[in-house]
């Protein structure tokens, strides 16, 4: 089978095209025949060696895509052949909150754990477990025409959505449906701020809209805002024309503030963040797109009475959810651009320029 992997060291040009055998399939386990894929500014500074891989070299990157199940192993009983599924970013983490881990015995007697599957994790070692499970960093990602997983690892996606689409649900759908919804808790008539339109902040922005909830919104560009008009967004400023976008979001809800924030900035932007949400508000925290350090007026958190959460993708039992409220009211993320399997140099340097608004995908 064909796969892409990253040989002999970091960076785009490092990605390399190859074969591999096609994997085999254990008891409960599935063979998944990949239809696409999609790209997460993670799975950049993955390749780039800015965020550190914890897999050895060579490795297939990539935690988000979509496929059919043309195999199934002894005991598999939550998936047949030809249903299709995507696999979940953390392949442990089935419900509960991270770091809350089931028995192996609720697993079919086994956890995927850096690469291998282990039976012998119980007790202290398990929150462990369920981190050193995710996708496209610890564990092969799905770059290749055949991936295996198990089967408590994957979960069936909305019929209506197209593979490209379906693609971009596991990592970016799931952080923002915890974000909003299971963690941020938006109700019909809050308001919600969502910062860029990566397709993280746009799957926000549709959730929030889902959920009855006023979306405000910043781009750093007139034509994005235009699109973001399209969408339904009425409240929008260019935040390169307005730094202090945290004062003029105040002024836009009367003076009160917004109930959530969803920061993917990091501290280049929390601290607007912090002057645009309201008294006892909230805000999601999920990103760092302005690195990883910074001054931040921690004062403001505790005078302001705030929640500020970090978002970490999120479980099964989140994806499952927000699946059905997909399917429920018809909704289709935001797809940018397709790319070809063997282009994913070009998608990998296209995600890196920010021109992009919404998701990046590979088509197999």
């Amino acid at each position: 089978m064909k796969v892409i992997e990253l040989q002999n060291g970091f960076g785009i040009e490092s990605l390399k095209l190859t074969e591999r055998p096609i994997p085999k399939v254990s008891s409960g386990q599935v063979l998944i025949k990949m239809q696409a894929a999609s790209l997460n500014y993670r799975d950049l500074i993955i390749i780039n060696g800015t965020l550190g891989l914890k897999h050895p070299l060579p490795f297939i990157p990539l935690s988000d895509g979509v496929g059919e199940v043309v195999e199934v192993g002894e005991g598999v009983t939550r998936v047949k052949t030809g249903d299709r599924v995507a696999g979940i970013f953390f392949q442990n983490w089935l419900s509960g909150e991270l770091g809350e881990m089931h028995p192996p015995s609720s697993l079919g007697g086994a956890l995927l754990y850096g690469g291998a599957l282990t039976d012998t994790l119980y007790g202290k070692e398990l929150p462990d477990a369920q981190i050193q499970s995710l996708l496209g960093n610890v564990l092969d990602g799905v770059l290749a025409e055949y991936i295996v997983l198990p089967e408590y690892g994957v979960v069936h996606v909305p019929e209506h959505l197209t593979n490209e689409e379906a693609a971009t649900l596991p990592c970016a759908a799931v952080t923002s449906w915890n974000a909003v919804v299971t963690s941020g808790g938006v109700k019909a008539g809050d308001t919600v701020l969502v910062l860029g339109t990566g397709g993280a902040s746009l799957f926000a922005l549709q959730f929030a809209q889902l959920s009855g909830a006023r979306v405000i919104a910043t781009s750093s560009s007139d034509e994005k805002i235009e699109k973001l008009h399209q969408l339904g967004v009425l409240d929008t400023i260019n935040y390169k024309k307005t730094p202090d976008w945290g004062n003029w979001v105040q002024e836009v809800t009367g003076g009160v503030g917004v109930d959530l924030v969803v920061e993917v900035g990091g501290p280049g932007t929390l601290n607007e963040s912090l002057r645009a949400v309201r008294y006892g508000g909230k805000i999601s925290f999920f990103g760092s797109l302005t690195g990883g350090g910074g001054v931040v007026n921690t004062g403001a958190i505790f005078l302001k009475s705030l929640q500020l959460q970090g978002i970490y993708v999120g479980s099964r039992e989140m994806f499952e959810e927000m699946n059905r409220a997909i399917a429920l009211h018809k909704m289709r993320p935001i797809v940018d651009r397709v790319f070809a399997f063997e282009e994913i140099g070009e998608a990998l340097v296209y995600e890196a320029s920010g021109a992009h608004f919404g998701k990046i995908c590979i088509r197999f």
